[in-house]
């Protein structure tokens, strides 16, 4: 019980001092040091709000006129492919080395090399290539020549943006077994190639006959051409006809272009 003669304090004086904590008492014994400039970050620039309130110049003609785009550095961005490569066309490839990797180097500007332990060519971008297509171009260029392809064929991929390559089977147009399937490749082929080599001709393509796996190298509509005149000799047309029809087709196709 406090004495008689000490001082009271008034209600509110104490109430104010319990709401304000003193910054000297904390739990740490630390000064707390307040600066006032840190409180207010600086001011920012807005450049884009700057070329907004910039008034609009419009030429004689009303249409608006832009200042000219800046420079801006493309960030690098190095993409690698690997193509594998079939058991049988290594040695091939081993024997077209000098001649295959010179178009990817020097034409694409791609880095290239042949892992032979992996069974691969491996390709990727640099900072000299300029084509953003280039890496698709060289896998297609190496794809091509794995399914077959001669080389100079080959190469026109490199060339020719409007090449494609069409991959079908026989049971896909028809389903044959044995001695059947045999004649309808013998058909595709003809004696010494000779039906190979007028469709080819005829259509403006490249046709590659493995088994019975086909691969054809072309333009879209020479690609369609093709590929009917080898589904109209599997599901059994004479070649004779086949050729009447190839010769119309192409005829009408000169005609039109």
């Amino acid at each position: 019980m406090p004495a008689p003669t000490a001082l009271l304090r008034r209600p509110e004086e104490l109430a104010e001092a319990e709401a304000i904590p003193s910054l000297q008492d904390n739990d740490y014994g630390d000064e707390v040091s307040v600066d006032a400039t840190s409180t207010t970050p600086p001011a920012r620039h807005d450049t884009v709000a700057e070329s907004l309130d910039l008034p609009m110049q419009i030429d004689q003609e009303g249409r608006p006129k832009f200042s000219p785009a800046k420079d801006v550095e493309k960030s690098l961005r190095v993409e690698a492919r690997k193509v594998l490569i079939p058991p049988h066309r290594m040695t091939p490839l081993k024997s077209n080395w000098p001649t295959i990797y010179p178009p990817l180097v020097g034409h694409l500007k791609l880095q290239v090399r042949m892992n032979v332990s992996a069974r691969a060519v491996e390709m990727r971008t640099s900072s000299h290539t300029v084509d953003s297509g280039a890496l698709q171009k060289g896998e297609d260029f190496v794809r091509a020549f794995c399914l077959g392809f001669d080389l100079e064929d080959a190469i026109a991929m490199l060339r020719l943006d409007d090449l494609y390559i069409e991959t079908f089977e026989i049971k896909d147009v028809k389903t044959l077994h044995g001695d059947h399937k045999n004649r309808a490749i013998g058909r595709i082929a003809g004696k010494g190639g000779k039906t190979k080599f007028a469709i080819e001709n005829a259509s403006k393509t490249r046709v590659v006959l493995a088994d019975q796996t086909i691969h054809v190298l072309g333009g879209f509509r020479n690609i369609h051409l093709a590929r009917e005149a080898i589904c109209s000799l599997i599901l059994g047309s004479p070649p004779g006809k086949v050729y009447g029809n190839l010769r119309t087709v192409a005829s009408r196709m000169k005609e039109r272009f």
